[in-house]
């Protein structure tokens, strides 16, 4: 009963997962095209589904001990570790699972740091530009600090 529970939980979490892979790339279509409007819905959207993904770790965490207890292994058995100790057929099940949330992990993993790095960009270029309209640019100085230059000081690259 304990595994079907667990497999349960961690089909529930592969599907969340799959959830926040989908929404950071939504954010990252909105934050690439610029529509800036619906940016902070997205990111309300991501944050719901981590909550949810918190809530099923919980129950994940307590099913996972549940089948540790049951296979007389330490409480705090990874999910590979049970694995290797479960019978057939959930052997097999549990390692696709682990298999499963090691890719979406990875590919979650990129997608934030991209989103990010779009999120950087954009506000630096959201800076430069309201510095120009005031008259005066951030740059960088000998030592690599940024200063405040005025508008003549601007190195334009022609060829763009």
């Amino acid at each position: 009963m304990s595994f079907t529970e667990l497999s349960s939980v961690l089909f529930r979490t592969r599907e969340l997962m799959e959830l926040l892979l989908f929404k950071l790339e939504e954010e990252q279509l909105l934050l690439t095209a610029g529509r800036s409007r619906w940016l902070a819905h997205a990111t309300r959207e991501v944050e719901m589904v981590l909550e949810q993904i918190r809530q099923t770790e919980v129950l994940r965490a307590a099913h996972s001990l549940s089948v540790a207890d049951e296979l007389g292994m330490s409480p705090d058995a990874s999910l590979g570790q049970i694995a290797d100790a479960a019978p057939v057929p959930w052997n097999d099940l549990l390692h696709q699972h682990r298999k499963a949330f090691l890719t979406l992990t990875a590919e979650i993993s990129g997608m934030a740091e991209t989103n990010r790095d779009l999120l950087t960009a954009g506000q630096r270029a959201a800076r430069e530009t309201m510095a120009m309209v005031a008259g005066s640019v951030e740059t960088y100085g000998r030592d690599g600090q940024s200063v405040v230059a005025d508008r003549r000081s601007r190195l334009v690259d022609e060829a763009i």
